[in-house]
């Protein structure tokens, strides 16, 4: 499937991501004063890049701010490249799908790229026509990727479009059908999807055991909601960490094998290097370079740990 390039020797995917620009804006900004600067984006995107990519099998990184990052990269790091625009209209709950203009799947190629990946924001319960729209939205892309020869990871985040926090009880109590149900169905072989890219079907914070409050559902329950995700796709698919600790994703991917997911691996960004963005902004490169070859290092190994014991090969 192509997936040679992004792969570890034992054939799982321990890929980092950092492709996050309006995210890592939004970071960069409560640490400092003054707007945050391309210039700033692209520099902390090459260090971790440069520093965090012998531990990887590969980096998902943005056209935008992401190519020089790309070229720093480890000769054993495959390289995945974003295809969308970043963010969503908020004056909208149909988060309309959208491609980087300037780009195309030939031209994310011959930048390097050895796949390409999508976002897509997706409410399996939403309004039938918008739905109807990004599923052909899909079918374009998947095509444009079988054309050019490159794996095409499509990246599902759930919401409902009635619910604005996807943080709390109530949308955690949905959550695993949103999941469980856009996977079903966009592992049809029509949209051409060579590797899922998806959220855990439960909110950890609201499972018996790991919630400080309010439970959603008992351990028993979170584990059969992780063994409907298994036989929701036939594809290889990997974890986002969707921003929680590094410790909290790793004891999820634990959780998950225990379940009986049979995942092929991560696509892991803000719990490997979230620690690194004040540490830049207040200290500068060097001790930004020191925290990703000491914390960074070790959040990277440690996750490479806890894959080798839960995630199967492609």
């Amino acid at each position: 499937m192509g997936l040679e390039k992004l792969t570890t020797e034992t054939g799982l995917i321990s890929a980092l991501a950092f492709d996050q620009r309006g995210a890592l804006k939004k970071m960069l900004a409560q640490h400092q004063e003054t707007e945050p600067t391309a210039e700033q984006m692209e520099i902390l995107k090459r260090l971790v890049s440069e520093e965090l990519t012998p531990y990887a099998s590969s980096i998902l990184l943005d056209p935008e701010f992401g190519l020089p990052a790309a070229q720093v990269r480890a000769e054993s790091a495959g390289l995945l490249l974003a295809y969308e625009k970043t963010g969503y209209d908020t004056n909208s709950s149909s988060r309309l799908p959208d491609c980087l203009e300037d780009w195309s799947v030939l031209r994310l190629k011959e930048a390097g790229a050895d796949a390409v990946k999508f976002l897509l924001y997706y409410d399996v319960d939403g309004d039938s026509q918008v739905n109807q729209q990004k599923q052909a939205y899909v079918e374009r892309l998947g095509s444009e990727c079988r054309s050019e020869g490159l794996p095409f990871f499509l990246e599902i985040v759930s919401y409902d479009e009635q619910l604005a926090d996807t943080t709390g009880l109530d949308y955690a109590r949905i959550k695993p059908h949103k999941v469980n149900q856009a996977m079903e169905l966009f592992s049809d072989s029509r949209f051409g999807v060579t590797v899922l890219k998806v959220e855990v079907p439960v909110n950890m914070n609201f499972v018996e055991g790991f919630a400080q409050g309010e439970v959603a559902y008992s351990r028993a329950e979170a584990a059969e909601y992780f063994r409907q995700q298994e036989a929701a796709t036939h594809l290889p698919y990997i974890y986002l960490s969707a921003g929680v600790s590094a410790q909290l994703f790793q004891e999820t991917l634990r959780f998950a094998a225990e379940a009986g997911a049979r995942f092929n691996g991560v696509l892991c960004g803000r719990a490997t290097w979230a620690g690194v963005v004040p540490v830049y902004v207040q200290q500068g490169e060097e001790a930004a370079r020191d925290w990703l070859r000491t914390v960074g290092r070790e959040n990277l190994e440690s996750l490479n740990r806890v894959l080798a014991e839960t995630a199967t090969p492609v």
